[in-house]
């Protein structure tokens, strides 16, 4: 909290005795100083910043502003939380026009110096001046094109020297000011802008993406520079003790030789692999070329998984024959790598269970739901390249992340095109279904980025050209104009031309004993919302333990049943209603009756009609002339009708319960189908579905009362003529504030409750769901509120009125079952509550269930924990 996640575990590999650069961390306490107080900083911190300087001079025997041994520091952030990429780092600093010739004698490399010379005005330049990158870029092609060169290697010391001067040329006309030589002005300026960096819009959006909190701040890491760069000796790399894509205990990494550390995260150069390779011969690994450094390598991983018990990404130097280890953290990885690797470390018995499930994000197992590309389907591979982050996305192509946003917002599918990603292409990427880059290796920014957003990627693609003026891609003799469509295949590295169609993954082994040992510590069920024989069939793979809520509404949306529906509402009087009942009452059952085939005899709550009615309403001179055609009545009294019916707020209207009230028979007729598909499905297999019958937003005992009578007879008039049911259980959905807390009264009444949270959290707050997205935003920026209550459940507002609900209903009715069924039953932090505060179940979408099971695990760990504490 103190040291960030960077100096915490760099002074932790100091204490586990590895080979870290010397140097010291200004703590994320001084963050949130600089930004209480204006952007200063506390007034000691001066002193201690020097000390800490000549302690890295001592040590390294050099001088830091030259000298025989020159000191080069890099000057990088850590938050307490990764965010690879989002915030500023500055390399090389304290080099000016007399620390290169000491760094060039030093070095007995020329080239070398002027080159890192060269780099660091760029990078200085950008991050702490506010000259683009880009401005640099520009020259740099036009030195190497006067001299007829093609890479930056080729570059000679002269070229430098001339980039150098023109560097500097270019920065007094940008900004009227020398490029600072000063090295102490350096520091400071590094130090201010990594701070400055912390409110960067892509660490912003980082931050909202990954629910890091703001007021953690990021600490800044001064340290001594050791070089990569200095000849074919040298190398720098990025490795993952164990594969992040798949999880396979393999080392798994990439190095170039002779190059800075930001050479291989930015992609600038396509990597070599760590390790030797057969079907690869032809790449040079570093176990080839530098077997005894390779060794050395792999004691430091088994040395840092072994004390962080966990998979570790490591970023390493190798200067002149001497491996310097620069960071190490958990590394980001896929869902599926991540139940792997908790899996084998637990049976490596390096963890335990609930260790294991504990470091599993319960949102990222929507990874593993990703499509993948249909086997059968003919398909026209364009080119290859890295598989980077699995799964398959077809999309339009798009080349700029601001274009990226702005058609996903609208319902595009896109594909994100670009040469190599950077930190600032960061909210293009969440929006893209797909990730696609020229360049880059298995660990570059795409790669890392993507896997930890679930999204595929395919890198290093070597073979494609981005013509960002004319918006082409050129693959070949291939061109794909702006907006054409491709699909990727990020689990081998294929582009294809057009859409390709996907089938369903299967899930892994891992996944099953990951999901079994969930449920063997959880105690809340976990229920599904669904309505059609596909969702239930979903959701029961998926391993829910019943249906929390089945939204009769949606069953009568279909083309032939609408125009019943839409009967009933206009009917003038109850005969003309009742005969649209009778329309609507087969559908009903035989809709009942495939959902409880599929759930046997786990339980199936069934809310009764509750939308607003003019939902259903026909909104098309097309649809009012179909109505007319079947019922009796003209045009103008059709339009009357629809009037009559119309409502100010029909949210807070003729809805739920009300309905039940004002016209029985509608709640009559679903009782009626749902008891006899209950008895028909028992006949048919001689399973008793368990009946949950809910009555949704009751106010008051009375109108349960009612409503739950008419109920008991219909039951009795179906028990009559068909026989028994022996599974019913009639409750009430609570999702109005005076339900809540008028719930001992209502329980009387009740064999269960379901919080319906989206309405609650709507008529709790007086705020609509369908329009908070207007302002809520606005509220999240300035701290009103802390998270989206449509999100995440309230748990000071919304929540106790649930738990006052439950305080008050259990004395007068200690067997009711008590659950949610909003949106909320499949949000982590909400499942928590409803954990904490003792429910029997949470209930959610399908593709959800697997994130509650676990949610619902890890809360019981978590209660467990604080206990101990």
């Amino acid at each position: 909290d103190i040291l960030g996640g960077k100096g915490a575990n760099l002074a932790e590999m100091n204490k586990l005795g590895l080979s870290v650069p010397p140097g010291f961390t200004i703590s994320t306490e001084v963050c949130d100083y600089y930004y209480k107080n204006d952007r200063k900083y506390p007034n000691d911190l001066t002193n201690q910043v020097e000390l800490s300087i000549k302690e890295m001079e001592k040590k390294l025997n050099s001088k830091f502003g030259g000298g025989n041994n020159p000191l080069l520091v890099s000057v990088r952030s850590g938050s307490r939380a990764s965010m690879p990429g989002m915030m500023d780092t500055v390399l090389n600093l304290g080099l000016n026009d007399d620390t290169v010739k000491d760094l060039s004698v030093a070095s007995n490399d020329e080239r070398f110096a002027l080159d890192s010379y060269r780099r660091f005005i760029q990078m200085y330049s950008d991050i702490v001046l506010g000259v683009p990158h880009s401005d640099f870029e520009e020259i740099l092609e036009e030195e190497k094109l006067a001299n007829n060169l093609i890479l930056d290697t080729d570059l000679s010391p002269s070229n430098m020297k001339t980039l150098v001067e023109r560097y500097k040329k270019h920065i007094k006309e940008t900004t009227n000011s020398d490029f600072p030589q000063d090295p102490i002005r350096q520091l400071w300026g590094a130090i201010s802008a990594v701070f400055d960096s912390w409110k960067n819009q892509r660490a912003i959006t980082y931050r909202k993406l990954n629910d890091i909190p703001e007021e953690w701040g990021t600490a800044v890491n001064i340290q001594a520079m050791v070089f990569g760069n200095m000849g074919d000796d040298c190398c720098t790399g990025v490795a993952f003790t164990r594969n992040p894509s798949t999880g396979e205990k393999k080392v798994y990494g990439e190095y170039l030789i002779n190059a800075q550390g930001e050479d291989v995260v930015a992609g600038i150069r396509t990597p070599q692999p760590l390790s030797a390779d057969k079907k690869n011969v032809e790449r040079n690994s570093l176990q080839e070329l530098m077997p005894q450094k390779y060794e050395e390598l792999i004691a430091v991983f088994n040395k840092l998984e072994k004390h962080y018990l966990d998979m570790q990404d490591v970023e390493f130097t190798i200067q002149k024959n001497k491996l310097w280890v620069l960071q190490t953290r958990n590394g980001k990885r896929t869902t599926s790598a991540a139940i792997k690797i908790a899996v084998d470390l637990v049976e490596e018995k390096v963890i335990s269970k609930k260790d294991a499930i504990s470091r599993i994000e319960p949102e990222t197992l929507e990874q593993l739901l990703h499509p993948t590309i249909d086997p059968n389907v003919e398909k026209k591979v364009l080119t290859k390249g890295l598989p980077a982050s699995p799964g398959a996305a077809s999309g339009r192509v798009v080349f700029f992340a601001d274009e990226a946003e702005k058609l996903a917002a609208s319902g595009e599918s896109v594909i994100l095109v670009r040469t190599e990603t950077s930190p600032e292409d960061i909210h293009g990427m969440h929006a893209a279904k797909g990730i696609l880059t020229a360049r880059g290796g298995m660990t570059s920014h795409a790669a890392v980025v993507a896997r930890g957003m679930g999204r595929p990627c395919v890198s290093g693609a070597s073979e494609i050209n981005i013509d960002e003026v004319h918006m082409k891609l050129i693959i070949k003799n291939v061109e794909i104009q702006n907006g054409e469509t491709i699909t990727i295949n990020g689990s081998n590295g294929e582009v294809i031309s057009g859409k390709i169609a996907t089938v369903e993954p299967e899930l892994s082994n891992y996944f099953s004993i990951i999901m079994n040992w969930a449920d063997e510590i959880k105690k809340l069920s976990v229920r599904t919302n669904a309505e059609t024989p596909e969702d239930v069939n979903i959701a029961k793979k998926f391993g829910a333990e019943g249906i929390g809520l089945c939204r009769t509404e949606h069953m009568f949306f279909d083309s032939n049943r609408i125009l019943y529906m839409r009967k009933m509402i206009l009917a003038q009087d109850f005969e003309e209603r009742q005969k649209a009942i009778s329309k609507l009452e087969p559908f009903q059952k035989e809709d009942f009756k495939s959902i409880f085939k599929i759930m046997g005899e786990l339980p199936v709550t069934i809310r009764l009609l509750d939308p607003p009615l003019h939902e259903f309403l026909p909104n098309s001179s097309e649809e009012n002339k179909e109505l007319l055609e079947t019922i009796n009545a003209t045009k103008e009294d059709l339009k009357n009708r629809i009037e009559q019916l119309g409502e100010l707020n029909p949210m807070l209207g003729h809805r739920g319960s009300r309905l039940g009230i004002t016209f029985p028979e509608i709640y009559k007729m679903q009782a009626k189908a749902i008891l006899e598909a209950a008895i028909e499905v028992k006949e048919e297999t001689g399973k008793s579905p368990v009946i949950e019958i809910m009555i949704p937003l009751i106010f008051s005992a009375k109108e349960l009362s009612i409503i739950k009578n008419s109920i008991i007879d219909i039951e009795n008039l179906v028990k009559e003529k068909k026989g028994k049911v022996s599974n019913l259980l009639v409750g009430t959905m609570i999702e109005l504030p005076r339900a809540a807390l008028m719930a001992d009264e209502i329980a009387k009444f009740a064999d269960f409750f379901s919080f319906g949270t989206n309405d609650l959290t709507q008529t709790t707050y007086g705020i609509s769901r369908d329009d908070s997205s207007r302002f809520l935003e606005i509220y999240l920026d300035k701290k009103i509120i802390d998270i989206d209550p449509f999100v995440s459940l309230d748990s000071k507002g919304v929540g106790q009125l649930i738990k006052i609900a439950k305080e008050k209903s259990i004395p007068v009715n200690k067997s009711i079952k008590l659950g949610i069924c909003g949106e909320h039953g499949g949000d982590p932090k909400s499942i928590e509550f409803c954990n904490s505060i003792g429910l029997d179940y949470v209930s959610c979408s399908p593709f959800r269930i697997p994130i509650a099971r676990l949610a619902a695990a890890q809360a019981v760990i978590f209660e467990e924990s604080n206990n101990l504490k």
